[in-house]
């Protein structure tokens, strides 16, 4: 593999969120579109033609030799399942968020992508935009000094008023902490460092929503997940970040993060996005002041994740979207729910590597150091 100069890629998934990957693919040269997969060969089809690679059954695709890595976009649910099924067949993986429903099944994506000796990815990779990696840089340059507190909120009516299919978000593994928590979560780790424990309150306003965009008018959507949490999480750096995410909320007027530290505060941009506002108040300027964006890759990149695992692929270096990362904020997800049911602090046992930075300067496609 190291003699290999691109990765030949395969999508299994060909749903909403699968052009933005293929146009990311495409936006490497590290990374080579080879074929996309789907249980619905007719969409398979249509994202080939458009895209210009092979159509294939995800037998086929996982059979296909070419493809060295499969990028899974498959429903929340079967995540684990298809993630399984690729390492079994020799490929490194790079999966769309949750890395998995359950604890116990990430884990065994983890546990057999090491006994194979492959790698795993897991979105979300929007941390390595131009957003989230100039706050990085002004954190670790000290603009802020020593993080010591800050805040978070995802607050929304839910996905019923505008997703084409929107039950599966009221479902196991889903719920606004397993469909938009990954963001933030893993937006924390890339800015203070891993978590160390959380305490928590979950709740859900409704017993059943009703779907209103066009696809599935009138029709009642069971919910069987919390959808309103609320706690705070503790870092391994000293940090303490109260968090707020919610499907309950009409309107809010907070800021997406907001970190505060010994000397300055700074206000973090939507994780969801590449791009987006950075602000900074310092001590000295006694006034909020918008930065430049220090970084490329601003616009949607999804797939830039994928890029970086290429790179340790073919054994440049660690990736920064690492499947250990996803099981850690996987674990911190589950620890919202398991705190509130038990009433206590939950210890978090995973421990993952702060990921490491973008360099300044890189050219646009490339991902090399």
């Amino acid at each position: 593999m190291a003699k290999k100069k691109t990765i030949g890629v395969g999508i299994i998934g060909c749903g909403n969120i699968c052009q933005a990957y293929f146009n990311g693919v495409k936006a490497f040269e590290v990374l080579r579109m080879v074929s996309c997969a789907d249980i619905n060969m007719k969409a398979a089809r249509a994202k080939a033609q458009e895209n210009g690679c092979k159509a294939e059954t995800v037998k086929e695709l996982l059979a296909n030799k070419e493809v060295d890595l499969v990028i899974n976009l498959t429903v929340p649910a079967v995540h684990a399942e298809v993630s399984l099924a690729a390492l079994k067949a020799g490929k490194h993986v790079h999966c769309e968020k949750p890395l998995a429903v359950s604890l116990k099944d990430g884990k065994a994506v983890m546990d057999l992508a090491t006994k194979k000796g492959l790698l795993v990815g897991c979105a979300p990779d929007t941390f390595m935009g131009a957003g989230l990696q100039t706050s990085r840089k002004l954190i670790d340059d000290g603009w802020i000094g020593r993080v010591v507190g800050g805040t978070v909120f995802l607050m929304s009516r839910g996905p019923e008023s505008w997703h084409p299919n929107p039950a599966f978000f009221y479902k196991a593994g889903a719920g606004p902490m397993f469909d938009m928590g990954p963001y933030y979560i893993t937006a924390l780790v890339h800015l203070l460092g891993p978590v160390k424990s959380v305490s928590a309150i979950t709740s859900r306003a409704f017993e059943s929503r009703t779907a209103t965009c066009k696809e599935h008018f009138g029709e009642q959507l069971p919910v069987s997940v919390p959808t309103h949490y609320t706690g705070s999480l503790e870092f391994h750096s000293g940090a303490t970040v109260t968090a707020t995410i919610s499907f309950d909320v009409h309107r809010h007027g907070h800021s997406p993060i907001e970190l505060y530290g010994t000397e300055g505060s700074l206000k973090v941009p939507d994780p969801n996005k590449f791009g987006g506002s950075v602000e900074l108040f310092s001590a000295v300027a006694k006034e909020w002041q918008t930065q430049a964006l220090s970084h490329p890759y601003a616009d949607n990149m999804r797939g830039i994740g994928a890029a970086d695992l290429a790179y340790a692929i073919l054994g440049k270096r660690k990736h920064r979207a690492s499947g250990d990362l996803a099981y850690h904020v996987l674990e911190v997800m589950h620890a919202f729910e398991k705190s509130s049911n038990a009433k206590k602090h939950v210890m978090i046992e995973s421990k993952p590597d702060r990921p490491a930075a973008i360099p300044l300067g890189l050219i646009h496609g490339r991902l090399d150091n």
